[in-house]
């Protein structure tokens, strides 16, 4: 990234430079919040005669829109960073903000908010947006007469709850005396089909709104000119460098450590972040959705502009091993079937959940047969997305490389068209082979800028992998702080994952306790929550002292540590709600993350 050269000259060399390179290492988001505060720093210091009138905080709300976001895998981020950056590009003053970084008080003076807000599962907020959830549905929220305002829901229809967390928002503010400038859009899988004509819709709002209003400043974002690679948008080819299978002889599961190449990528991580992988669904599974529909793989299909033969839609383009609502309706009407219209009525969304966690879109071609035209069927499928693998490496130790801890998704299973999309393409893939993915950053997920800062690190199963990250990066820079690390599997001989690394680690000083839970190893099951419990005494003071807790996993088991911790904290605090209100001060403080899935 190059320096603009009106601040390379008022800079010495060596300090320009100095600046250019911590620069390059900021996400978008700081880098937009740093281009706003140094126009405002620019207009507090001009002074004198000629120096322009300084806005009122009033006056400041009043002249922009801001957008606000909560978002636990990056789709609601993306979603918002192109909202302002389209606000931006028509002149409009905007300001870009994760919900946990929003000044509440602030929003009784603003004139234009816009939502764009995940949920999680089924029914939670991000866990970026929780405070401000808790805080708009509380006692303290403000009345907000002078408010306007738009949500952008994200969430999967699969899900009995689907895009709750905007819905909830967005009656919340109609409540507090806000007025709608856009009805609430829910986005399914497939955002952009509501994101974008709900952006087109929010930037016509925002001209009639702020028109009145002149610019305070133009600020140009310090942006690259040209589009970078290995994003979302345009993912990086990686080469394979290894894959080698985690899990021993008698194990149930099959958990593969990745090895991939960033030699030439240009791709930078931080320990916490994530990986996305793009890959495609196995030719056997194409084959099978082939036969089953009677529908010749070499059909050319027109959709949404682009021309592909069918075959190359369902092995690229297309979702089929993750069955959703919208297809299921798609085939409820295709075979004129009652009784699964009737299971898509809103009174069984219990059931409808259950179903769509046991079926694939193979299952329900074969039980409900359904002569589908090759264009109906690729309109019915969702787009294929990216799978999320948090990374289990540090750059600071294992230099142009990327490590992955990945289960395959399906191992076991009696129907071997049912693994998992990524976690099959990883586990069959051999050294040599291209991938394409690109990195997320998770600036929730972050190890403590304080290197003396003890850490307590929770993660079962695949969840230890960005705690591999962690352990490496704190050892590679010599932090002084203590780690602390509750790993949890099935067994002990065939399931610990890494374990000689942390056995090593333990040696070392690297790793400083180490506590194991094994569910299938004796007569009682015992998981990671329950050795939580009995090292309460230790875990609360380690807390209290400023360790950083970390969370990582799937969301069932996020939700039992979270008891877990609320009946420890309980225990010592005099209740459960003294308990609560202490968790929910360590995530405001960024000393309690949870990275769940």
């Amino acid at each position: 990234m190059s320096l603009p050269a009106a601040l390379r000259q008022a800079l010495p060399l060596p300090e320009a430079e100095d600046w250019a390179a911590r620069l390059a290492g900021l996400e978008p988001e700081a880098l937009w919040w740093l281009s706003g505060y140094a126009a405002a720093l620019a207009a507090a210091r001009s002074g004198g005669a000629s120096a322009k009138p300084t806005a009122s905080a009033p006056a400041l709300a009043a002249a922009r829109a801001t957008v606000i976001y909560g978002s636990q895998t990056g789709n609601a981020r993306r979603a918002a960073e192109a909202l302002a950056a389209a606000l931006e590009a028509d002149g409009l003053s905007v300001r870009l903000l994760r919900a946990d970084a929003y000044p509440q008080r602030e929003l009784a003076g603003e004139r234009l908010v816009y939502f764009v807000l995940s949920t999680q599962g089924d029914g939670d907020p991000s866990d970026d947006a929780q405070g401000l959830i808790d805080w708009l549905e509380g006692k303290r929220a403000p009345k907000l007469p002078g408010l306007r305002y738009a949500v952008l829901g994200l969430g999967d229809s699969s899900y009995p709850k689907f895009c709750e967390i905007g819905r909830r928002v967005d009656a919340r503010l109609a409540e507090l005396g806000a007025q709608r400038a856009l009805p609430r859009a829910d986005a399914d899988l497939d955002i952009e089909a509501v994101a974008t004509p709900w952006r087109s819709q929010a930037l016509v709002q925002a001209r009639e709104l702020l028109k009145t209003e002149a610019p305070l400043a133009t600020v140009t974002p310090l942006r690259p000119n040209a589009a970078p690679t290995g994003t979302r948008e345009r993912p990086a080819l990686l080469e394979l460098l290894g894959n080698q299978r985690l899990t021993g002889q008698g194990s149930d599961k099959d958990v593969r450590h990745i090895e991939l190449d960033l030699a030439g990528s240009g791709l930078r991580y931080h320990p916490g972040d994530a990986f996305g992988v793009f890959a495609p669904s196995p030719p056997a599974l194409v084959e099978a959705v082939l036969r089953t529909t009677a529908l010749d793989g070499d059909a050319l299909v027109e959709h949404g502009g682009e021309s592909l033969p069918l075959r190359t839609w369902l092995a690229e383009r297309r979702e089929l091993t993750r069955l959703a609502r919208p297809t299921l309706q798609a085939i409820a009407q295709g075979a004129r079937d009652a009784a699964l219209s009737n299971l898509l009525a809103p009174a069984h969304q219990a059931e409808l959940a259950a179903l769509l966690e046991r079926f694939q879109l193979i299952d329900a071609l074969r039980r409900w047969p359904v002569r589908f035209e090759p264009a109906e069927l690729v309109a019915a499928l969702r787009p294929l997305t990216p799978r999320l693998y948090s990374i289990a490496s540090s750059q600071a130790a294992v230099g142009e490389e990327l490590h992955l801890t990945v289960d395959v998704v399906g191992f076991g299973d009696a129907e071997p068209l049912r693994f998992g999309t990524a976690s099959h393409h990883l586990a069959t893939s051999g050294e040599g082979v291209r991938l394409r993915g690109y990195i997320e950053a998770n600036e929730r997920f972050r190890l403590p800028t304080d290197a003396g800062r003890d850490l307590i690190m929770v993660g079962p199963g695949t969840g230890v992998a960005p705690f591999r990250a962690f352990v490496q990066e704190r050892e590679a820079t010599g932090a002084s702080g203590r780690n602390w690390l509750f790993f949890g599997a099935r067994r002990f001989r065939s399931d610990f994952l890494y374990q000689t690394e942390w056995q090593a680690a333990l040696k070392s000083g690297a790793l400083h306790r180490l506590d194991l839970a094994f569910s299938r190893d004796g007569e009682q099951k015992i998981y990671v929550q329950q050795r939580l419990l009995e090292r309460g005494r230790e875990l609360v003071e380690w807390i209290e002292n400023g360790a950083h807790l970390y969370v990582c996993g799937a969301q069932a088991m996020g939700r039992d540590v979270h008891a877990a911790l609320l009946a420890v904290f309980a225990s010592r605090l005099g209740g459960r709600e003294r308990a609560e209100e202490r968790l929910k001060g360590l995530q405001q403080e960024g000393r309690y993350a949870r990275d769940v899935y």
